[in-house]
């Protein structure tokens, strides 16, 4: 979601995945996705959801709604099979470590875009050059930190060159928004390219093609006849995405069988009721979304750039606000427990994941405590009540965004301590505002890029991190580097560990909820269980009925 200039970009081992070699796949995978070499025969599908496109350019976005349109549309040199989030080749037939800072890629021979030119190692050499010289404010040019150079000796190789060798997660990097491969003859290697010429331009090389496309309105998906990758032929060769403003309308349209997919983002209290509809089928998969708030250290109260800063009365009223708020009651009240109380940077369930904000702020039990809150203020000598411009987005992360923050508005006030100013903008607007210091206190979620607890930590945490928080302590970003070419499990996990301790004394964002992935379907759709996996990646692909 924005462009990161802290220069290396350090990664961890995703857990599982081998760094000697990637041997190619020898097809998609089977179990119910539909996607097998007898092609595309199921009738035309229509998914629903409330997310929003920015940019269908790679470079140019970093969010949820973006990048699940890339995944159908573009070609990835990795990817993962529908049901894991094991890396493996894509377009690519082999991808090894030739050395410690040397990962080398064979791509298959005779691959084409859907516009008839060359799909080649020079694709792929400009591909990720262009993420790299482009950084956009709203990019994931974050994710490519470790990367020195890339190289194309050949039509079918590529050479990646990383500055820190031993880099196990590059395999990971390869498959996140950073990845997308793009057409060298259709993009521009210096700046953003608009979505009507990424279409004119026919530049796909997945799945799927766009044959129309309204932004945020409608899109119609159609079998790309020119894919060789990893997940084979789709179930379904045609497939349109309809966007909605609204949830209730989402859900009273998979209910009457006009959509036959929803997700991202029904209510809780729809998903609820939508569990005790037979006409549908309410999916639940594995949750990496961790939902929080953003402090700006510039211009959050007592920040560095306003008339009366200090860093001693802005870390109190960070304190204070953890001390207040009630997780618990946010995940019941208005989540109906399809989200639960987060107490920690990295959500539960990810190796070497700790919850150091239940006993360091509260009561100690994960409540809490408005003593402890007055403590902390009037030990920095900081006067109450504490004026907090909070900004949330009512659109991106579904209708409930505007329960929750006002569930936490009401909860900081009634400490006495607070005096909440809420606002809301739209996503469009919210992404591009978030950047340049517009709130000094804001609502993101996120979804990771991959499956490991690296995720949570680097783009966060690092010097100049996507957040553009201004937060910097070289202690944590060391260990952040560290934790990298740590090899040895145990070592890793405890690095992990003194991690979250320490950005927890810090306090750069305020988790509150770890969410789970969700999806309502007619009751005659099969595959969507299939893609709700630990990729975090929604497949159209496998859907059929």
């Amino acid at each position: 979601m924005a462009k990161n200039k802290m220069g290396l970009r350090y990664m961890v081992a995703f857990a599982g995945v081998s760094a000697i070699a990637l041997t190619a796949c020898t097809g998609p995978s089977g179990g119910g996705t539909g996607t097998t070499s007898g092609g595309a025969s199921g009738a035309p599908i229509t998914f629903g959801t409330t997310d929003k496109v920015t940019f269908l350019d790679p470079a140019g976005s970093y969010d949820n709604g973006s990048f699940m349109v890339m995944n159908q549309i573009y070609p990835f040199v990795l990817n993962s099979k529908p049901g894991s989030a094991d890396p493996m080749p894509d377009i690519a037939e082999s991808a090894s470590f030739t050395s410690p800072t040397e990962y080398t890629v064979k791509l298959k021979p005779g691959l084409k875009w859907a516009n008839g030119t060359d799909l080649d190692s020079k694709d792929v050499k400009f591909s990720f050059d262009r993420q790299i010289k482009i950084n956009d404010a709203n990019g994931p040019a974050t994710l490519l930190g470790n990367l020195a150079s890339v190289a194309a000796p050949d039509a079918t190789t590529v050479v990646f060159t990383l500055k820190a060798g031993n880099d196990q997660t590059f395999p990971q990097v390869l498959t996140s928004p950073a990845g997308p491969i793009v057409d060298d003859s259709v993009f521009p290697a210096d700046k953003v390219l608009d979505d009507d010429a990424i279409i004119a331009g026919k530049s796909f090389g997945g799945q799927y093609t766009i044959e129309s496309y309204k932004k945020n309105e409608l899109i119609s998906f159609k079998e790309n006849p020119e894919y060789k990758g990893l997940l084979g032929k789709p179930a379904t060769a045609n497939v349109t995405v309809k966007y909605y403003a609204d949830s209730n309308n989402l859900k009273l349209d998979v209910q009457k069988g006009d959509i036959d997919v929803a997700s991202r983002s029904l209510t809780a209290t729809d998903i609820d009721s939508l569990k005790g509809d037979s006409k549908v089928k309410v999916d639940i998969g594995p949750g990496g979304e961790l939902r929080y708030i953003v402090f700006n250290f510039d211009t959050m109260p007592f920040g560095a750039k306003t008339p009366e800063a200090d860093p001693a009365k802005s870390l109190a009223v960070r304190q204070a606000m953890a001390d207040s708020v009630d997780r618990a009651a946010i995940a019941e009240q208005v989540y109906k427990g399809t989200y639960l109380p987060a107490y920690s940077f990295v959500p539960q369930g990810f190796t070497g994941a700790t919850e150091p904000l239940k006993t360091m702020y509260g009561d100690g039990t994960g409540k809490p405590s408005v003593e402890k809150a007055k403590a902390a203020l009037a030990a920095a000598g900081v006067a109450t009540p504490v004026v907090l411009n909070l900004q949330y987005n009512p659109d991106h992360y579904g209708k409930s965004s505007g329960d929750e923050y006002a569930a936490v508005k009401d909860q900081l006030e009634k400490t006495g301590l607070f005096t909440v100013n809420l606002q809301s903008t739209e996503w469009v607007t919210y992404a591009k505002d978030r950047t340049t210091d517009a709130y000094p206190m804001y609502q993101l979620g996120w979804f990771p890029d991959y499956s490991d607890a690296d995720n949570y930590l680097t783009p966060f945490f690092s010097a100049n991190n996507f957040l553009k928080n201004h937060y910097d302590n070289p202690a944590v970003q060391k260990m952040i580097e560290d934790q990298v070419t740590t090899t040895d499990p145990a070592a890793r996990t405890k690095l992990i560990e003194d991690i979250q301790a320490a950005v927890a004394k810090d306090l750069s964002t305020l988790p509150l909820l770890q969410g789970a992935q969700v999806a309502v379907s007619g009751a005659d759709v099969k595959g969507v269980k299939d893609t709700l996996d630990a990729s975090f990646k929604f497949r159209l692909g496998v859907l059929s009925k």
